[in-house]
């Protein structure tokens, strides 16, 4: 009975702690999930800035100014040299170009190092289990103690190594050519770029001319038929004109807006569209020869070098493959010890006297193919199609070539000649415009001359802008092949 009561007596006590335990252990989580919540509602706020994708270019007072931008918030002017050098770091496809180089530079380290001997230094200790013989269990073995500390001096030496050492340099070469085609393309395409927002901001300016015109000529016809020398038809055709030149301005403004975007694309990797082009269009220089321009395709151009690397580099893997039929040679060269004790010297209880244990020990090995069931004339057949498949793509870059320079210099040379005419067409309309203005406000032109004189001034000068962008375009793809001339 007293026993009874002491059980439930400590067992109350128990249950009396074990609430009290719970009891505290309650409270303290309630204090950590305060503590967690306030530490989530502070973070919140930065951890969802973070993830804001900042399309802004312009940059607040608290903000650190970036490289691509100006410390005073002004436009940063880019010349056609200095998006040249942002594109290049921007580029991925200039970049993959420049990474294929690298690792194809470290592939030709990695075969040169293949060729030439490599020096190891070996340690290693086995143990044996004795059994009362000096060998031990195993009869293999040379003791129950070996310790092994040598230096190796190993040479391989076959004719796919250095087939293949060859093949790296070939490859190299074609990696370093292509990244110059990526180069020279990239050229060409901030080029497009480039002066496609020099245009853009020009046929703007040129629609906000035409705007301003076409507003003066609708005052004139306005102020003619309230003196009662033109008809209200004209005053109509007029607001018409208006009005269409006043969408042309917005759709000037839209697509000089639509180019700057896609520069900044190329040049800014914050996506800054804070900058300005300086408009260096001016009149070009006169065109090399044919022969020249055909000469220093076939010195300079890229593609034609990337493909006779790669036709060297088909070669020397057939080289390779044809190692794989013939024998190889192995030698090793070991300085160090190897013996029951890890000493220079130790003591012979056979003899009776100390020996030396540092010594060296040099072997060969022939190794000759016998049967290998045609994977190595498998693998010589696959060199053979490849060598053939680059032979066909260099006879086809050749003949690309010559094709490329016709049509690249016939496009460059037609551009420069058609320079001249298009700024002679543009001082024509611009003295028609002013002719037929005059005329009509003397009675002797109609409304629809001054409209059609109008639109053949815009048309002109945006088509003198476009035959500059057109030459400048047909330029730097000419120069794909020939390099900077």
């Amino acid at each position: 009975m007293f026993i009874s009561r002491a059980f439930r007596s400590s067992r109350s006590q128990s249950l009396s702690q074990r609430g009290k335990v719970l009891r505290v252990l309650k409270s303290w989580a309630g204090l950590g999930v305060l503590w967690a919540t306030s530490l989530v509602a502070a973070q919140t706020p930065s951890a969802q800035q973070s993830f804001n994708l900042q399309l802004s270019v312009s940059s607040s007072s608290g903000q650190k100014p970036s490289a691509d931008k100006s410390a005073n918030g002004a436009p940063v002017t880019m010349t056609l040299q200095d998006a040249l050098k942002r594109a290049k770091t921007n580029s991925p496809q200039f970049q993959a170009a420049l990474t294929e180089l690298g690792l194809a530079q470290q592939d030709r380290v990695q075969s040169r190092a293949a060729l030439l001997p490599s020096v190891n230094y070996n340690n290693e200790f086995i143990y044996t289990q004795g059994n009362g013989t000096a060998s031990g269990r195993f009869i293999a073995n040379n003791g129950i103690h070996e310790y092994i500390s040598q230096a190796n001096v190993h040479e391989a030496l076959s004719l796919s190594a250095v087939a293949e050492y060859r093949r790296t340099v070939a490859a190299e070469a074609a990696a370093r050519a292509r990244s110059e085609i990526a180069a020279r393309g990239l050229v060409v395409t901030v080029v497009k770029s480039y002066y496609g927002l020099v245009i853009a901001q020009r046929k703007y300016a040129t629609a906000q001319r035409a705007a301003s015109e076409a507003e003066q000529f609708l005052n004139i016809s306005k102020k003619l038929e309230q003196g009662g020398e033109v008809a209200h038809s004209d005053v109509i055709k007029a607001q018409i004109q208006f009005q269409q030149q006043q969408r042309d301005l917005q759709e000037a403004q839209l697509a000089m807006d639509r180019s700057r975007v896609e520069l900044a694309v190329l040049l800014f990797s914050d996506f800054n569209q804070n900058f300005t082009v300086v408009d260096d269009l001016q009149p070009p220089e006169p065109l090399p020869s044919f022969p020249e321009v055909q000469a220093a395709a076939t010195r300079k151009n890229p593609e034609l070098r990337a493909a006779v690397a790669a036709l060297q580099e088909a070669k020397e893997a057939v080289a390779a493959a044809w190692g794989g039929l013939l024998p190889s040679v192995t030698a090793d060269y070991f300085y160090g010890i190897d013996a029951n004790r890890f000493a220079v010297n130790q003591f012979d209880p056979v003899t009776q006297q100390t020996v030396r244990n540092l010594g060296y020990s040099a072997t060969a090995t022939l190794q000759i193919p016998v049967w290998s069931w045609g994977a190595n004339r498998s693998k010589l057949r696959q060199a053979d199609l490849r060598r053939h498949q680059a032979s066909v793509e260099l006879s086809f870059a050749q003949r690309e070539l010559l094709s490329n320079i016709q049509s690249f210099y016939n496009e460059a040379q037609a551009a420069r000649s058609e320079l001249e005419s298009l700024s002679r067409s543009a001082e024509l309309a611009a003295e028609s415009l002013r002719l037929t203005t005059l005329r009509y406000q003397a009675g002797e032109a109609s409304v629809l001359e001054v409209v059609d004189a109008q639109n053949t001034l815009r048309q002109a000068r945006n088509a003198f802008d476009d035959g500059q962008a057109r030459f400048r375009v047909a330029l730097a793809t000419l120069q794909t092949l020939t390099g900077i001339f």
